[in-house]
């Protein structure tokens, strides 16, 4: 029964606080409410940007109290079962207080709850009202209490109804400084930087790391909000937001507490979580693409939500995976599997996340625009700040460039609208010639990073070719200071690629290709991942198909096959290369000649372990195979003694589309079968 509390987590100016079992004896609730006092006493050391009186005042008369209850176990260890009910509510309240002193104190999110001081106080004032009310009914007269304890009691009881909980003028002085920052925002004038300073001054953020936390705290309820049917705090969160980001970007000069995304090292045991995860799960058994936005029916089975919708659209009332009637349309939103979703996408450098956030950066920039004016133009400020500090900062000041490129790569990543901005400020050319001039390795990175965010914007596609990019991308590529560059080279050769002129020009470039199948060979996974989806972007191209296999590609992802097994997204890309190479005569030429390669393909398709995004594409290669080699394949197949129950197994378990696929080379080893029955019994033989 003894509350404990882990932290804020995602709890913010919220109360979920729970009634005791009413079974529960009065000393245990006693001890309990004891313990819930001493920790509520024990945020008085904590820093509060606002609200610090009413905290403050809250925290005094929990301490008054808590010495109360104190007393009362000491001179009465045995209270009757008449006290439950009280004790039970002023439980329910010291939850409620600790919860509201937490939310005070949490680290990222001072600017919103002291623009949410009013709404802040107001539940303090209602907590000490409840409080009161509370000790009010307490039956002190089943108990024998010393003279001091009743009077004490009596004494707390009127200073809590006569406390008063308001907004503090210094709170106030600072919530109409933001204000008026976003109001200049709105009319595109520059605010002062005095301002700004004062306002983050007041607030304890001295730092970008710290101002850092506020931006992505406020990204996160800008998420949860917009799954809101009501969105109503969506176009003031941004507001908000835009004002951090403009602050983060225009008053800090050293960023400190930043670590770029691919150092973050996480924890052995999320390690082994994600290690454990079928990536299958995370499908929709609908559109059978990763989820973005999973919610789960009435049912328990979990969708993606535009999927799920667009069932229900058509006139369905069932579920999909069970058949069984739905008493309602309810989508609960599956958090949990969302951020594993996530984690995973992130853990594995998949562009599946990139791809999957598309939709919502969409709709994120048509919030921005029109709910949320100050938003957009605090973000168009931001991106012509860093385009002039990219421009004109001193060249012989590494930081000033690494700072700004930095700053871009951040923001790039956050949204389409961003994008924009940046690209239309001007930024890329500044990028290139950072790329192009610098010797340092953190800022190669950092302009690399958000040159790969900003080519997901089409428009800023041409400005890289136009200004030079596509040369010097390819060199990085092949010459970059680390991995993690030439990672990010390989991504933007791949949203490069995604033109079709531009796919021309690539493949044209002699290091572009063998650059590509290096990076296959010896990059990080990530790096691998980025060369592979470039490569096959670039195949859409058909003078691309000869150098492809020029370059050894197909050894290449052999190898890759046999030693990747347990990377789910690089096995499929790798079969989704061999499946477009083997489609030509050529390539089927040279994957026949590649040792061990036929053996391979039917080992996949046999392999629990493998997507059925893999084995499809697996299908795709024997396929083309069958049809390109003609009976020296099919002759092989037929040998197989597991092939044709693992064909039988996607034709009635697998998608559509691998279900036709199976269906096909069903067909073709079944004409064979008849046309050679001496290999038809050598097979039943060898089955038996």
């Amino acid at each position: 029964m003894i509350y404990k509390s882990n932290g804020p987590a995602r709890r913010i100016l919220t109360s979920p606080a729970v009634h005791p079992c009413e079974a529960i004896a009065p000393s245990t609730l006693l001890n309990s409410l004891i313990n819930l006092a001493g920790n509520i006493s024990d945020y008085r050391a904590k820093f509060f940007a606002s609200n610090k009186r009413s905290v403050g005042e809250s925290i005094r008369q929990i301490g008054v109290l808590r010495i109360l209850l104190e007393e009362l176990r000491n001179e009465c260890p045995n209270l009757p079962d008449s006290w439950v009910l009280g004790l039970s509510e002023l439980h329910l309240v010291f939850q409620k207080l600790q919860y509201l002193v937490e939310d005070c104190t949490r680290e990222g999110a001072r600017l919103w709850i002291l623009m949410k001081s009013e709404r802040v106080a107001n539940q303090f004032r209602v907590l000490t009202r409840e409080i009161s009310t509370v000790l009010d009914v307490l039956p002190l007269h089943t108990t024998k209490f010393s003279v001091d304890i009743k009077e004490n009691v009596e004494l707390l009881m009127r200073q809590s109804r006569k406390a008063r909980f308001e907004v503090e003028p210094d709170d106030k002085a600072a919530i109409n400084c933001v204000i008026s920052v976003l109001n200049l925002f709105k009319n595109g004038i520059v605010p002062d930087r005095s301002d700004l300073s004062r306002v983050l001054d007041y607030l304890g953020i001295r730092g970008w790391g710290t101002c850092n936390k506020e931006v992505k705290f406020l990204d996160s309820e800008i998420a949860l909000e917009r799954m809101d049917k009501e969105k109503r705090e969506v176009g003031f969160l941004s507001s908000l937001m835009g004002f951090m980001c403009y602050c983060r970007c225009v008053l800090f000069d050293v960023i400190d507490g930043a670590q770029p995304e691919c150092s973050i090292r996480r924890s052995s045991s999320d390690v082994m979580l994600l290690s454990c995860l079928n990536p299958d799960d995370f499908r929709c058994p609908i559109s059978l693409e990763f989820m973005i936005d999973p919610v789960t029916v009435s049912t328990g089975h979990t969708y993606d939500r535009s999927s799920i919708l667009k069932w229900f659209r058509a006139g369905n009332t069932t579920c999909p995976k069970t058949g069984q009637k739905l008493p309602n349309s309810e989508l609960v939103p599956n958090m949990a599997l969302r951020k594993l979703i996530q984690q995973y996408c992130s853990a594995n450098g998949m562009p599946i996340a990139e791809s999957g956030r598309r939709n919502r950066d969409l709709g994120r920039a048509v919030l921005l625009s029109s709910e949320s004016l100050a938003a957009e133009k605090s973000m168009k400020m931001v991106a012509s700040f860093l385009a002039g500090r990219l421009e004109t900062a001193s060249w012989e000041k590494e930081e000033n460039r690494n700072r700004a490129a930095y700053e871009v790569r951040v923001l790039s990543k956050t949204s389409i609208f961003n994008r924009s901005c940046l690209a239309e400020a001007g930024t890329i050319p500044s990028l290139l010639k950072l790329v192009s001039s610098s010797r340092c390795s953190s800022s190669h990175e950092n302009a690399m990073a958000a040159l790969l965010n900003l080519s997901k914007h089409l428009k800023s596609r041409a400005i890289i070719f136009e200004n030079g990019g596509l040369e010097l991308v390819v060199d990085v590529l092949s010459k970059g200071v680390n991995q993690q560059v030439r990672q990010h080279a390989a991504g933007v050769l791949f949203y490069l690629a995604s033109i079709e002129a531009y796919r021309q020009l690539i493949g044209e470039i002699p290091e572009a290709i063998p650059g590509l199948m290096e990076l296959i060979k010896d990059g990080t996974d990530r790096g691998k991942k980025n060369a592979l989806v470039a490569i096959f972007g670039l195949l859409m191209h058909p003078e691309n198909h000869s150098r492809v296999l020029a370059a050894g590609a197909v050894p290449v992802l052999v190898n890759l096959l046999e030693s990747h097994t347990d990377m789910e997204d690089l096995v499929a890309d790798s079969l989704a290369i061999l499946a477009t190479l083997a489609e030509k005569p050529d390539g089927t030429t040279v994957i026949m000649r590649s040792q061990g390669a036929l053996h391979l393909m039917m080992e996949v398709l046999d392999s629990s372990a493998i997507s059925r995004a893999g084995k499809e594409y697996c299908l795709s290669v024997l396929l083309a195979l069958c049809i390109n080699a003609g009976a020296d394949v099919v002759a092989l197949l037929v040998k197989s003694s597991s092939l044709m129950e693992s064909l039988y197994s996607l034709l009635s378990e697998g998608t559509s589309r691998a279900s036709k696929k199976a269906s096909a080379l069903i067909r073709v080893l079944h004409n064979f079968s008849e046309r050679s029955p001496i290999l038809a019994r050598e097979r039943f033989v060898h089955v038996r």
